[in-house]
């Protein structure tokens, strides 16, 4: 019998679309599922940069496009760097991808090498783990708590460095906790840094827009940590546009060159109809992105108002992005009808078979006693969730 790789055999799968695929299923036989597992606005495209889609198709922007993507959609993504966030960076500084999440790999795979360490503050994001693993890196994880709202302290990322540090991944806004680090913090964890320039600073800023306390602030506005920095960013979250698959870095030219010979010999380009796309969304009226925002920002204090009100939760008040991770060790040990809550991932699925609520356990996210919930859906559907979940874990004795 034929094996699968070992570097295969050792990859989990996104529990995230697990949980999607299993409330999917259970949707498609009848029962009424109330999805908060995935990371995806609700809203449609808007119209403007769909027009700009149709036009490219009639113009015939229908052939391969350049590794890195179209000049014209990089002086695009160039202008916004400038314009919104005080960065100077070159069209040839900038590499375009199927998705922000093949850019992170891009990273990943083209600066660690085997046993290399990459450091990443927990909870994070479920896929990064699994990229440093095929990279044949070492994941050093930095446990952050709900105390802290989720965010590392200089003192932690200076414990965790090592001379076989090789990069670190940074999410602000956070998925899955929704925290932000403010520009003073993020100082502090440049400082540091810029102590060690041989490491590699990833940082995805793909929910740049989706911020309730002010200004985005990036670690790559600090000049001593610049040369260091990788900026991640894409179309997806701020204009609702996730499976136009556009994602793109910003990043010192060697790190942009090596992510497109490999991109160059696995993928190619990104769709042409996505790029220009895209090139309509940051040129275009962005009254859009601060509409979808203050619709999340309304969700958020409606989902911390009633996961507060639940028995057990720890919750607190995300800052930006579009997710809850409160804590539910609580309910850990706990059982119903003969089964036991062992794990996060067991309570998520109790939600999802009990109460017809996906979420996502907090062991994907190298947070086990928490479990995640998105609140990008409409009032309606939170309000129905909130009750249900409220129900289903008062079962639990």
């Amino acid at each position: 019998m034929t094996q699968v790789s070992e570097r295969i055999a050792g990859l989990a799968a996104s529990e995230t679309l697990v949980m999607s695929q299993k409330s999917n299923e259970l949707k498609a036989q009848g029962f009424d599922v109330i999805n908060l597992s995935v990371g995806e606005p609700d809203f449609n495209t808007p119209d403007y940069i769909k027009e700009a889609a149709k036009k490219a198709i009639d113009d015939n922007f229908s052939f391969y496009t350049p590794v890195p993507g179209y000049l014209s959609l990089r002086q695009a993504i160039s202008k916004k760097l400038e314009r919104e966030n005080g960065l100077s960076y070159k069209p040839e500084q900038i590499a375009c991808s199927n998705g922000a999440k093949q850019s992170v790999c891009n990273v990943v795979l083209s600066v660690v090498d085997p046993g290399d360490e990459v450091i990443i503050p927990a909870p994070c994001w479920v896929s990064y783990i699994e990229m440093v693993k095929l990279a044949e890196g070492k994941v050093v994880i930095v446990e952050t708590g709900i105390e802290q709202d989720f965010k590392m302290t200089p003192s932690q990322l200076e414990i965790a460095i090592t001379p076989k540090t090789k990069a670190i991944i940074l999410c602000s806004p956070s998925n899955p906790t929704g925290s932000v680090y403010t520009k003073a913090e993020l100082k502090t964890l440049a400082d540091i840094l810029s102590k060690h320039p041989r490491i590699v600073v990833i940082a995805d800023e793909i929910y740049e827009h989706i911020n309730y306390i002010g200004k985005h602030e990036s670690i790559a506005q600090f000049e001593n940590v610049k040369d260091q920095v990788v900026v991640i960013n894409g179309v997806s979250k701020a204009y609702a546009m996730t499976g136009w698959r556009l994602g793109w870095m910003a990043a010192p030219q060697w790190i942009v060159s090596a992510c497109n010979k490999l991109q160059g010999q696995y993928t190619s380009g990104a769709s042409s109809i996505a790029q220009k796309a895209a090139e309509a969304a940051y040129y275009g009226d962005q009254q859009c992105v601060e509409d979808m925002r203050l619709a999340f920002m309304r969700r958020r204090d409606l989902i911390v108002k009633l996961a507060s009100e639940i028995e057990g939760l720890k919750v607190n008040k995300p800052e930006g992005a579009f997710y809850l991770f409160p804590e539910c060790s609580y309910y850990l040990g706990k059982s119903y009808n003969g089964k036991t809550m062992k794990t996060s991932a067991d309570l998520a699925m109790f939600l999802l078979e009990k109460g017809h609520v996906a979420c996502v356990g907090g062991l994907a996210f190298a947070a086990p006693n928490y479990i995640r919930f998105s609140y990008a859906t409409s009032d309606e559907n939170i309000i129905e969730a909130m009750k249900r979940v409220k129900e289903t874990l008062a079962k639990l004795r």
